[in-house]
């Protein structure tokens, strides 16, 4: 952030400029939009004679060994949900050319169901917690484990989506489509698809804090 315009923007506001005057005035003077919220954000918009600094992202060990938690947990229970959802695919339309052994489908299949009752509440517990934090104090909300790994969390589902997208163009231009292969494009879709609107959402609720 850019110390003398954060400078400028705190003696603008003690002056009694509106805020959007003061916007306004330092996109004329050529400064970009990114910098001009970070400085105007510097500052609580309340009445008050002089500007009120807005409470800093903190990162504290605790915090970011909870984060971890959260997502690490979600990685894994979306991972073996998916494993088990293609597995019973397979198992519904099986590949005549395939020479999988039902003894290592079932192995497969105990395992993700394994993860799953362990990831899946440890997230649920996890996310819950962290939600009631965020409504006692707005300011967590601005969490820097959070921010990163909630970014993370996008890039990754979100090249999901295009991999899917590529592959299922791929095969559909080579006449190679089955019921399995649309199915299993289809769950990856729906569950990257499903991870990267709930996170793209929450983020965009923070820009309108």
């Amino acid at each position: 952030m850019n110390v003398e315009l954060v400078e400028f923007t705190r003696q603008a506001l003690a002056t009694g400029i509106e805020r959007k005057e003061i916007a306004d005035t330092l996109r004329r003077a050529g400064w970009a939009e990114y910098d001009v919220k970070a400085a105007m954000d510097a500052f609580v918009d309340v009445a008050f004679p002089v500007p009120v600094p807005r409470p800093k992202p903190y990162l504290s060990a605790r915090e970011v060994f909870v984060y971890l938690i959260l997502f690490a947990a979600l990685y894994v229970a979306v991972a073996n949900i998916g494993a088990l959802i293609f597995e019973l695919i397979d198992r519904s339309f099986p590949d005549p050319l395939s020479k999988t052994y039902i003894q290592l489908s079932n192995s497969t299949i105990r395992w993700s169901i394994s993860w799953i009752i362990i990831a899946f509440p440890l997230f649920i517990l996890t996310f819950s917690s962290v939600t009631r934090a965020i409504t006692r104090d707005p300011t967590k909300r601005a969490s820097r484990p959070r921010k990163w790994l909630t970014y993370l969390t996008l890039f990754v589902a979100g090249a999901f989506l295009v991999g899917d997208a590529a592959t299922l163009i791929y095969n559909v231009l080579g006449g190679e489509v089955t019921i399995r292969f649309v199915l299993k494009v289809t769950t990856i879709a729906v569950i990257a698809g499903g991870i990267f609107t709930f996170f793209l959402s929450d983020m965009r609720k923070d820009e309108r804090i």
